[in-house]
């Protein structure tokens, strides 16, 4: 009887259209209970190739940015590397809510379309860059014109049934993630096959970012359709505390993670006698492609059942607790050589990017579990924008941080790069605090 009135009520709320995308998506969860293996396929594939011509250009932007003789000083090479890089992400701040809105309108298909579309011309124009201004105009239309984040990671929770959630949320943060490390390292091996390379030409690359955009799900599904909400819409959007505090919370995570991905390209090309490990293009890259290769293992296999047994809140906050530690082994890392410090680097970086990764999952499925469906393209435009201008001042502080830090090698308190990963604590320890209540609420809870 019960089952019956579910049903009558689910005909009165929802009625099915065969021309309708999303009546055909939640007829095939209701008939299908399994795991979406195709669409989750297309989903993983989309976000790989949008990921890797966003990543390809940091190791060998150093160079770039070298030949267009734009810096005075070696020094000051990270400087303008910092602002190229925050370019993107500039550009996407101020665009991510308007593609949410439209993808929630049209539809997610156009806006990934138009996506990677804008990938390809984009990317190839900043290739062709022949000054800085070039280079950071292009970069910027990438961020603006690129929109499909957003609407990937609504489609990710919309074709997934409550149980699979967690693992279509980690496909995109695999994806995402892959692509983001397979670029670097693609970018540092084919950077210089066809030049000359003397012994005064011996510089190093510059500036991974780690941006881990884990796009995921929804777990509350409702059935009420969305009627005359339109204009309120993105009102109502901001008064939803849940869903504000995640990004919050969220994007001091991403400030962090950014920072900490161009400090460590920096980092790890710098002389040792600036406490760096003096590496080259091509050993970042196989640090990169290792850590890709586990974080994949992870996402796929380790992250699901760790957040259905501790919950997303509690795996996030034992990734920031995790994070304090091994940042502080970094400077001693540093200290080794041979192969006890290429095999201790690799793993640092792996466990890194490990927990970056669990932290802003779990945020993700906070977010995606505060707001309906119609709201959802809207929802993670207001989280893309958030985070990328948080995004925009990780790079071009992180790289101002390096080089500040360089200058103050012989001080007594936290010389050179201790100061650095000192200064990224902070930035975690607050951001773990603020995973705590009163601030951070889980959805189905009371505004404290």
């Amino acid at each position: 009887m019960a089952k019956n009135r579910e049903a009558l009520l689910k005909k009165e709320v929802w009625e099915y259209d065969e021309s309708c995308p999303g009546c055909k998506i939640d007829h095939l969860k209701e008939s299908n209970p399994g795991i979406p293996f195709k669409l989750l396929f297309y989903v993983w594939i989309v976000v790989l190739c949008a990921a890797l011509p966003i990543s390809s250009l940091f190791p060998f932007l150093y160079f770039m940015i070298r030949d267009f003789h734009i810096a005075k000083r070696e020094e000051d090479i990270g400087f303008y590397a910092g602002y190229v890089g925050s370019s993107f992400m500039f550009g996407r701040a101020l665009t991510s809510v308007i593609w949410g809105m439209v993808a929630d309108r049209y539809g997610r298909k156009p806006v990934i379309t138009a996506g990677l579309i804008a990938l390809i011309i984009f990317n190839t124009l900043f290739g062709l860059s022949t000054n800085v201004w070039m280079a950071l105009s292009t970069r910027f239309l990438l961020g603006s014109f690129c929109g499909i984040l957003g609407p990937m990671r609504a489609y990710a929770s919309e074709v997934c049934r409550k149980e699979y959630q967690a693992l279509g949320m980690s496909i995109i943060s695999t994806a995402w993630g892959i692509g983001l490390v397979i670029g670097p390292a693609l970018g540092g091996f084919l950077a210089q096959e066809t030049l000359h390379i003397h012994k005064e030409n011996k510089e190093q690359d510059e500036l991974y970012a780690w941006e881990v955009a884990a796009y995921g799900c929804d777990v509350k599904e409702k059935l009420k359709k969305f009627e005359g909400k339109g204009p309120n819409q993105q009102q109502s959007l901001l008064k939803n505390w849940p869903l504000m505090s995640s990004i919050i919370v969220y994007c001091v995570f991403q400030l962090h993670d950014m920072a900490y991905a161009e400090i460590f390209s920096l980092w790890a090309i710098s002389p040792s006698e600036y406490g760096g490990l003096s590496y080259s293009t091509a050993d970042v890259g196989e640090v990169l492609a290792m850590s890709g290769l586990g974080l994949l293992l992870f996402q796929l296999f380790l992250y699901p059942p760790l957040e259905r047994i501790l919950g997303p809140v509690m795996v996030s906050r034992i990734g920031a607790v995790l994070t304090v530690p091994l940042l502080s082994s970094y400077p001693l890392i540093a200290m080794l050589s041979g192969v006890g410090l290429s095999l201790l680097i690799n793993c640092a970086s792996l466990l890194k990017n490990v927990l970056c990764v669990s932290i802003t999952t779990g945020l993700f499925l906070l977010q995606n579990r505060a707001v309906t469906q119609q709201q959802r393209g809207a929802a993670n435009g207001i989280s893309m924008s958030a985070m990328s201008f948080f995004k925009a001042v990780g790079p071009a502080g992180g790289g101002s941080l390096f080089s500040w830090a360089l200058k103050r090698q012989n001080d007594s308190f936290l010389p050179g790069s201790r100061m650095v990963f000192f200064i990224l604590n902070i930035i975690e320890v607050l951001g773990l605090f603020m995973t705590f209540k009163p601030f951070l609420t889980v959805p189905g809870e009371n505004h404290p």
